[in-house]
Parts: C-alpha cells; sequence; structure tokens
C-alpha cells in the first residue's frame, strides 16, 4: 500500500519521500491499533501484489475516516475502486458509524465522481502545501443510513 501511494504521487503530482514516510507512519500507526470492532483494513491483489486498497478509521468520535484509498494504474476502470468503496461504507454502516469522512485533494476527477456517487458531499475546501506543491485540499462527508 505503501509503495503504490508513494509511487503514484511521486509521478503524478511531484510527492517526494516526506509522503511516503507519511502513508507508512500512519498507516502502520492504524494497523498498530486496529479493532476490528470500529477500523478496517482491506487490500486488492493480482499476480501476488497489492494493487489497490481502503481503511477505515473508526476511532473518531463521531465519524469513521476513509484513508489510503488507492487502485493502481494499471487496474482502474474495472471497477475495483467501487468494490473497495463498497466494502469500507458496507462495513461502516454494519459497524454502526453514522457519518463516514475523507480527505483529499483537488484534481484526483475519477476519484471525486465516485466519492459523489456514494453520497458523499464537499463540506471543506482550503489551499495546501503540505506535500510541497500548492494544492486545495478537500473535505468530503456522508452521513450513513442505516
Amino acid at each position: 500500500m505503501v509503495e503504490l501511494h508513494a509511487r503514484y504521487y511521486a509521478s503524478n503530482w511531484g510527492f517526494g519521500p516526506y509522503f511516503e514516510a507519511k502513508v507508512a507512519n500512519e498507516l502502520g500507526e492504524l494497523l498498530a491499533r486496529l479493532n476490528p470492532a470500529r477500523d478496517g483494513f482491506w487490500i486488492a491483489t493480482g499476480r501476488d501484489e497489492v494493487v489497490g486498497g481502503i481503511a477505515v478509521d473508526g476511532s473518531g468520535a463521531d465519524s469513521a475516516r476513509l484513508r489510503f484509498f488507492i487502485v493502481d494504474d494499471a487496474h482502474r476502470g474495472a471497477g475495483l475502486g467501487e468494490r473497495l468503496m463498497r466494502t469500507a461504507l458496507d462495513f461502516c454502516r454494519d459497524s454502526g458509524h453514522q457519518r463516514v469522512f475523507l480527505t483529499t485533494f483537488a484534481g484526483l476527477d475519477a476519484a471525486r465522481k465516485l466519492y459523489e456517487r456514494h453520497g458523499f458531499m464537499l463540506t471543506e475546501e482550503r489551499p495546501d502545501r503540505t506535500w510541497g506543491v500548492e494544492l486545495t485540499e478537500q473535505r468530503f462527508d456522508l452521513r450513513i443510513t442505516h
């Protein structure tokens, strides 16, 4: 998962080693405290390699956060992202989460369309330089119906 993120965001957005280290640290932290009643982590594999994945961090007081969502370039357009998203949201419903949010940035248009198809609404935008390039960070929220 870390390699997928590092490779994609370095080649397409100019993110460097700081981003890769942050993904590795935050994913490791989530997996170290994973509580199957509230948190989830799913990967998709092909030919013995990870080609996609998504996580649910349910440690928030009143909402869960979707994180680390990615599909390898070679596997996009085949419905894998849709299946991962559906799996994560079904888990959120089954786990009793009332709200789900995710953070991303403007320009990831295919992902945004997927979020919006699943009912996520853009709730916040702000300029950000965390990754060394000027971006517009975005937050999307979804109220879960049971």
